[in-house]
């Protein structure tokens, strides 16, 4: 199996297995798929928790904080026992409960993990089948909860239908059309017209290449850089400590320093002639 690395960065990556035999057309189309439902499965994983703890969202014309509006507009809000507010007004503040919130956070960690960088590291390649059962279990849990449905205004319930229910969402930046999108590698674009052993100008299915899935006339991915974040971070620490200690050296005015043995100009002349330390006349004191 070939495997192509996908990455976003540093911080984004996961990998994909395919065959020298396969047309870069499928693979992009694929890749594209698995790309926009880690953006679906990541935007589901906040939203659902805001859903747990907050509710369902409010119609548009009634958003607003709880309490401004019991204050100065005399509003009567329907608080259930689960009832606490949302600060940012959007949601009616009844959440689900102690028992499906966990339930929730359950299918929400499950489904991190399993589109994490994490997985990179373990060198396990990721597949639409799974993600799909990711988002499955998600949609379950909402079921569960709202057996009714949710109001169609909810961004949990638009995000379930599809990946263009993200629209108008903080997530629609990493989606991408499979027409159009690009897959780079090596500085070279895959051909649709091609396939991977084409392009990766091999047969041998024992390979791995790092490549960048993003949007059309982005023209070739600027290079990564060498060190990561973190050894970057390591590095300015230890070179600003270093300058801090330069620094106190040549601020330091005093001749300390003189009194120490290796300063002495006599230190020679008196171990030659086997002189050990001061010689002092009898009776007067240091």
């Amino acid at each position: 199996m070939v495997v192509v690395h996908v990455k976003y960065g540093q911080e984004d990556e996961f990998l994909f297995e395919t065959t020298c035999g396969e047309s870069c057309d499928s693979l992009i189309r694929e890749l594209v798929r698995i790309n926009n439902r880690r953006a679906q499965i990541a935007f589901l994983c906040g939203a659902l928790r805001d859903l747990a703890k907050h509710g369902p969202a409010k119609p548009v014309d009634d958003q607003g904080c709880d309490d401004l509006k019991e204050k100065y507009e005399s509003a009567v809000i329907e608080k259930s026992p689960n009832y606490e507010a949302d600060p940012g007004g959007m949601r009616t503040g009844n959440g689900v409960g102690e028992q499906l919130s966990k339930v929730f956070e359950d299918v929400c960690l499950e489904a991190e993990r399993y589109v994490s960088r994490d997985q990179v590291r373990a060198r396990r390649a990721l597949t639409m089948e799974a993600l799909d059962d990711k988002l499955a279990n998600m949609r379950g849990a909402v079921t569960m909860a709202y057996p009714m449905g949710l109001p169609k205004w909810d961004v949990v319930f638009s995000a379930l239908e599809s990946v263009r229910g993200l629209s108008g969402t903080h997530a629609q930046s990493a989606i991408l059309e499979e027409a159009t999108a690009q897959l780079w590698c090596a500085g070279k674009e895959f051909q649709r017209n091609q396939t991977v052993g084409d392009r990766l100008g091999t047969k041998n299915e024992k390979t791995k290449v790092v490549a960048k899935l993003q949007k059309p006339n982005a023209g070739p991915p600027a290079r990564e850089p060498v060190v990561s974040e973190e050894e970057r971070k390591a590095m300015m620490a230890h070179y600003f400590k270093r300058q801090e200690e330069l620094k106190a050296l040549a601020e330091a005015d005093d001749d300390d320093y003189l009194h120490s043995p290796w300063a002495d100009p006599k230190a020679l002349k008196n171990s030659l002639q086997g002189f050990k330390g001061t010689i002092r006349a009898p009776g007067v004191r240091r």
